[in-house]
């Protein structure tokens, strides 16, 4: 078997987990009949359809499935940095001292998960607005803006996010 049909399987599993993991939030059941119908239609709709889902470019295992410890570790960083920036957004809202902008800058992670990943925490995080990802150039709205120059903007906004992210997706 060579490695293009490896990764064939690889991406047809990896879609049912997916699609099976979805099944179950929705239906609330372990039971075994809506069990196997689950198993079955994610099946059917993995061989069909697993090629929209992971790119033939994701290659890397750790570009599709996350490392598991860091990722809680992220999501722990995530609600620090939203309560924070929500307290001092508050108050610059409060007292005017607001300075919005648009600012570009471009990602330094290369797995298109993590970039969407970055983008969402800098969405999430008050006072940001991810506008556009193109690649790896992101477009946010920055209420308390600093800076037009776009590597320091990069840095406040992105580097501590594309630290945790970098660890987490290659």
């Amino acid at each position: 078997m060579n490695a293009i049909v490896k990764w064939k399987i690889i991406r047809i599993v990896l879609t049912m987990i997916h699609l099976m993991a979805g099944w179950l939030l929705f239906t609330g059941t372990v039971a075994a009949f809506p069990l196997l119908l689950g198993l079955f239609f994610s099946t059917i709709v993995a061989f069909l359809t697993y090629h929209l889902f992971i790119d033939v470019q994701e290659v890397a295992r750790r570009a599709l499935i996350p490392r598991i410890y860091l990722l809680i570790g992220y999501l722990i960083l995530i609600v620090v940095k939203v309560y924070v920036a929500s307290f001092r957004i508050a108050w610059k809202v409060i007292t005017g001292n607001i300075t919005p902008r648009i600012v570009h800058f471009r990602s330094r992670l290369r797995s298109d998960l993590a970039r969407v990943a970055l983008a969402n925490s800098i969405t999430l995080t008050p006072g940001t607005l991810t506008l556009d990802l193109d690649e790896d150039h992101l477009v946010v709205h920055w209420l308390e803006a600093s800076t037009t120059h776009s590597g320091y903007a990069a840095r406040l906004i992105a580097r501590p996010f594309e630290r945790w992210l970098r660890r987490i997706w290659v």
